[in-house]
């Protein structure tokens, strides 16, 4: 869970840099939001997830 909290931070911050740098525009931000939440109600949330898990797994890995 607190991966999952940390990447929505993350993902925000990138999103509202983005945004305010005129490298996205808002429309498009939107689009790819409710894509998101559209993505999440399907059966490949857990292909995702393990995807995700693994590639945090390695960044932990390399830290340590």
């Amino acid at each position: 869970m607190a991966v999952s909290i940390s990447a929505v931070i993350l993902l925000a911050i990138v999103v509202v840099i983005l945004i305010r740098g005129g490298t996205v525009q808002i429309l498009p931000a939107l689009a790819c939001a409710g894509f998101g939440f559209y993505l999440a109600q399907t059966g490949i949330v857990p292909t995702i997830t393990d995807a995700i898990s693994t590639v945090t797994g390695w960044i932990s890995g390399i830290s340590t």
